[in-house]
């Protein structure tokens, strides 16, 4: 049986805007890339974009062998979350592209993996490049001198699990505009060498919290040209893809629109300095000594330019349409935002005693209904809260019932806001478990599968439990702000999972009782985290 890699991207300058996908099927065995297809598809979301690769990719491999195996593989984490059948699908736009995509083939045909954006540079620049074409108001057609399997070969840099999509034309068939087969040879550029395949690609349109990994560039950004002119290395660090526009930057930085200033010598700045402030709008004054994007260079030593047309085209675009990050408009209307209050102090807080939903159930002490007072005047003053939601267990039943009586809402209880069950720990200190229960407490602390003493509930069930809870309330509350009253557990596994951290970062976090923290949930999947762990309402 044959078996496909399918690769695809798709992206939108602003978000919703001029819109394109590209996608590749490619060989698994032999790592030929077989097919390729781009399209301009006018206005659309970043997330119809990539859903309109998905189904181009799984055409395409349908097409070449319908009985194939197809490993799709793409950077959008909500696409294959969504078709892995692990993410609830949402958004009305998405529920009919998404139903078209697993009719293509048989679900045991087809295999989801998420793969970070550098190991997607076929399809990403595909997409770029018909969001180029469409621009010009011209068909996608293949750019002269880039060979059609020149960004990601199979066994090489990317390494043998980069997955590709494409249209799914055969070889021997007619391609109609907007594809291209492997077969087709690449046209040479003035001076007969082939266009780098490191080209860099604009418009990427990402969302605003998905994380970059180490060594990758955003396609918004221009190469700095080392010394002779040749591209800069694609292992320059960015940083700050979600730091707000208006968040002071640390001293020798340079925002994404700031070209870098030459040192003494007129060699370009290290490849391996890092950018930040994504966000960071156009007119915003640039200190002295900088050079915007759209300023063009100054050639380096050999009388090279240190960019060509397709870098000053994609800086361009960076300097006058903010399509990535906080810069990018809000396509999804208002998010659900959960602000989080933890309950206030019981008398095993302060004693720091294992306290979860199988013991004894404590309710406030004095100091804890105090912390449940001030948290009350604080929201009463921000004024954002339309609805109160806690756990059932007493402590935060009496906390939100404070908070409720100042804001005038009711208290809804949703169970699967309570707390983790402890088993056997409840009621004792962390010392006290790790004399009685050794060997059960080094196993806890080393796998979020592993269940304390007496059948309790291990974190991975928490976070099962919290991600249920948080689809049902974000749908309940969707473009609502609501006060979420609950505990240590709950709070940071919904910070963890908005944030993409690993289980063991539970350990790393720090939560006050009484404390506030918020997250925003947009209809598209994504979630920002805008506070955790504030505590100056209780000083």
């Amino acid at each position: 049986m044959r078996e496909f890699i399918v690769e695809a991207d798709g992206g939108s300058r602003g978000n919703p805007g001029p819109a394109g996908y590209g996608s590749v099927v490619i060989d698994a065995v032999t790592g030929e890339t077989l097919v390729e297809r781009a399209e301009y598809i006018g206005v659309a979301t970043n997330n119809v974009a990539e859903y309109r690769g998905l189904i181009a990719g799984l055409l395409a491999a349908r097409d070449l062998d319908p009985a194939a195996r197809v490993r799709v593989r793409m950077d959008s984490k909500l696409v294959v979350e969504q078709m892995s059948g692990r993410w609830q699908i949402k958004h009305p736009d998405m529920r009919p592209l998404a139903a078209e995509a697993a009719r293509v083939l048989p679900r045991s045909q087809v295999t989801y993996e998420w793969i970070p954006r550098a190991q997607n540079k076929h399809a990403d620049r595909l997409a770029n490049e018909a969001m180029d074409a469409g621009k010009r108001g011209e068909p996608w057609t293949p750019p002269a001198g880039e060979a059609a399997s020149a960004e990601v070969p199979v066994g090489e840099a990317a390494g043998p699990a980069v997955p590709v999509e494409g249209r799914g034309e055969r070889r021997d068939q007619p391609q109609p505009s907007g594809s291209r087969t492997a077969t087709e040879p690449p046209t040479p550029t003035p001076g007969g060498e082939a266009a780098s395949a490191g080209a860099p690609v604009e418009g990427r349109g990402e969302r605003r919290d998905q994380p970059q990994p180490s060594g990758t560039r955003t396609a918004t950004e221009p190469p700095t040209p080392p010394p002779g002119g040749e591209a800069a290395s694609a292992g320059a660090l960015v940083e700050g893809r979600g730091e707000l526009r208006d968040q002071p930057q640390p001293s020798g930085t340079r925002t994404a629109t700031e070209a870098p200033t030459p040192p003494p010598g007129g060699e370009a700045a290290s490849a391996g300095a890092p950018v930040e402030g994504r966000g960071e709008r156009r007119d915003q004054p640039q200190p002295s000594g900088s050079r915007t994007a759209t300023e063009t260079p100054t050639p380096t030593p050999g009388g090279e330019a240190a960019k060509s047309t397709d870098d000053r085209r994609a800086a361009h675009n960076v300097a006058t349409t903010p399509t990535v990050g906080w810069g990018a408009p809000p396509d999804m209307g208002a998010p659900a935002t959960f602000v989080l209050l933890r309950h206030g102090e019981t008398p095993l807080t302060p004693q720091k005693r294992f306290s979860g939903s199988g013991g004894s159930d404590p309710s406030l002490s004095d100091v804890g209904r105090q912390q449940a007072e001030r948290a009350a005047t604080a929201l009463a003053a921000r004024g954002t809260i339309q609805a109160v939601v806690a756990s059932p267990l007493a402590r935060t039943r009496e906390t939100a019932a404070v908070v409720a009586a100042r804001l005038g809402l009711d208290v809804t209880v949703e169970d699967g806001l309570r707390e983790t069950d402890f088993g056997a720990w409840e009621g004792l200190t962390f010392g006290e478990v790790r004399d009685r229960y050794p060997d059960d407490m080094n196993a806890w602390l080393g796998s979020p599968d592993v269940e304390p003493t007496g059948g309790g509930e291990s974190f991975a069930a928490t976070a099962h439990r919290m991600a249920e809870t948080r689809d049902r309330l974000t749908a309940a509350y969707a473009g609502r702000t609501v006060l979420l009253v609950t505990h240590v557990t709950p709070i940071k596994t919904l910070v963890r999972l908005a944030l993409g951290a690993p289980p063991e970062s539970l350990f790393r976090m720090e939560l006050s009782a009484a404390s506030l923290s918020a997250v925003a949930y947009y209809a598209d999947g994504n979630a920002s985290v805008r506070l955790f762990n504030d505590t100056s309402h209780l000083r």
